[in-house]
């Protein structure tokens, strides 16, 4: 027996990270409802047995809990609160999980008018790109009572090797707030130590290999610093989203009265590598603006 087995489970948002994440349920043995703006990947998941849904609502209306992996905070409020939106058929049994990274503000309103419907809500985004989304090895960061993220554990255990209840609902955003400063600015730091190493005549590839294992190394080093080394930019995680992510912490930061211009200048080298036409690359691609040979 798998451990969805029985289980409905609706799902909104089939992109880079929905879809893998929507096939690890499905392969767990859940019942997909599923919804997506364009097309050819519903065909795909109803080509695998899912049932496919006209709107949000029609999601919530078919499936008790709903996934939500959307693309940014007004794609999440459009499909929870929005027009033929999620809200529309909440009741009292209804778990809705965004786990896209959405604004904690934003978050916590949404969070609010779900609860108020009558339903429990759990924001849970996530960390590890479309390579955790594949392996079902995610960390995801939940915020929510305990009940809800109690009943929300067995799914986000299908698809992350690690979940953490940080608190209550908005404090997963908040956590993934502080992963993406983290991860943007390590790249940042990556991508200046590689450009400046080729600059200096020597071997990227090898100042890369000499610092694994030392106090500069991590994750990032070793993917994002690959993939600035070989030049293979093909998304794991968007520039764009990256840089939509920092934005989001600053806003938060500025909410609080909390100065961050580590983050800010980070934020503006995203700004350039997609002025520069690069945003649908990976977010190791900073690395372009830094070394532009």
């Amino acid at each position: 027996m798998k451990s969805l087995d029985g289980k409905t489970i609706g799902f909104i948002g089939l992109g880079l990270m929905g879809r893998p994440m929507c096939l690890n349920l499905n392969k767990a043995g859940a019942r997909l409802i599923v919804h997506n703006r364009s097309r050819p990947v519903v065909d795909e998941m109803t080509a695998k047995g899912m049932t496919a849904a006209a709107t949000s609502s029609a999601v919530a209306a078919a499936a008790k809990t709903v996934i939500v992996m959307v693309s940014d905070t007004p794609a999440a409020e459009a499909v929870i609160g929005g027009t033929d939106g999620i809200l529309g058929a909440v009741g009292p049994d209804s778990l809705v999980i965004d786990m896209g990274t959405t604004a904690v503000s934003a978050t916590r309103r949404l969070a609010a008018a779900v609860i108020g419907a009558g339903g429990q809500f759990v924001d849970a985004p996530v960390s590890g790109g479309t390579v955790g989304a594949e392996a079902g090895t995610l960390t995801i960061m939940a915020g929510g009572s305990k009940e809800a993220v109690g009943r929300a554990a067995p799914l986000l255990k299908v698809l992350g090797a690690s979940l953490t209840h940080v608190g209550g609902v908005g404090d997963g955003q908040v956590a993934k707030a502080a992963n993406q400063v983290i991860v943007g600015l390590v790249i940042g730091a990556v991508a200046e130590a590689l450009a400046l190493a080729r600059r200096a005549g020597a071997d990227p590839a090898k100042v890369r290999q000499a610092l694994k294992g030392g106090f500069a190394d991590s994750r990032i080093l070793e993917l994002h610093g690959q993939r600035m080394v070989s030049g293979d930019f093909r998304p794991g995680g968007k520039a764009t989203t990256q840089r939509k992510d920092l934005a989001q912490a600053l806003d938060l930061a500025r909410e609080l009265g909390f100065d961050m211009p580590a983050t800010r200048l980070n934020r503006e080298l995203y700004d350039r590598l997609i002025a520069d036409g690069f945003g649908d690359l990976d977010h190791s691609a900073l690395i372009k603006v830094l070394d532009r040979e």
